[in-house]
């Protein structure tokens, strides 16, 4: 009687799963129809942020950098910048912007700006979660439903991502993100960024389609600022 218990459980099993893949992939459908509407009143956002940077081994270690973001998309455009506030608890300024195509980095106490010429293959990964219709995490990312969780008192939808441009996965093996599907806004990610290190990032004050600062994704250089190209 018990072999035939065991027997059942398993034939059970193995018929609810076709069933239980269905009913995934059509959460997932349902989830990335949604972020297409909402993306297609999406205009602009801004909201606090923090950043942490987390290495597990060989030493245990974690960087922490708060600041504000801004997201701006008008059409297929689209341009971000991450002011950097503070890094650990105290005052670090930064400033990185991906705008036209190109990523930079501002640093005002060196007076120092980057500018990273290749960085168009990573847009994706720089909008991910603000913006970012269904379709266009479909075109770049492997996606997989991972349930409803809430956070903050926003109900959201978490998806894992996987990269199809095996350079970016390379760098980024997976992403986890936390979408608040209403909004076409990311409130969590969680990028894995290989062997022992990953990074959390939390958006908290959200503001979607309000006017941006003029100087969002500018930064204020002079004369003495050193250039450097890569």
């Amino acid at each position: 009687m018990h072999t035939r218990r065991i027997v059942f459980a398993a034939v059970m099993a193995l018929a609810l799963l076709p069933w239980s893949n269905a009913h995934a992939a059509d959460e997932k459908e349902a989830v990335l129809r949604k972020l297409d509407a909402a993306a297609a009143r999406f205009t602009s956002a801004t909201a606090d942020f923090e950043f942490d940077s987390v290495q597990t081994d060989p030493i245990p270690d974690k960087d922490v950098q708060k600041g504000t973001v801004d997201y701006e998309r008008k059409g297929k455009a689209f341009q971000m910048a991450a002011h950097i506030r503070e890094l650990n608890g105290r005052p670090s300024p930064k400033v990185y912007a991906y705008t036209a195509g190109v990523f930079k980095l501002f640093e005002p106490l060196p007076n120092q700006l980057t500018v990273f010429h290749k960085w168009s293959q990573y847009e994706s990964y720089l909008m991910l979660g603000f913006g970012a219709s269904g379709r266009d995490l479909e075109e770049k990312w492997e996606i997989k439903y991972l349930g409803q969780e809430e956070l903050d008192g926003v109900m959201t939808d978490k998806l894992e991502l996987v990269a199809k441009d095996p350079t970016v996965r390379k760098n980024i093996p997976k992403v986890d993100v936390w979408m608040d599907t209403e909004r076409a806004v990311s409130v969590k990610q969680i990028f894995d960024e290989g062997p022992s290190e990953y990074r959390v990032c939390r958006y908290f004050n959200i503001k979607v389609n309000a006017p941006l600062p003029g100087d969002a994704f500018t930064f204020k250089t002079n004369g003495e600022t050193q250039v450097v190209n890569r």
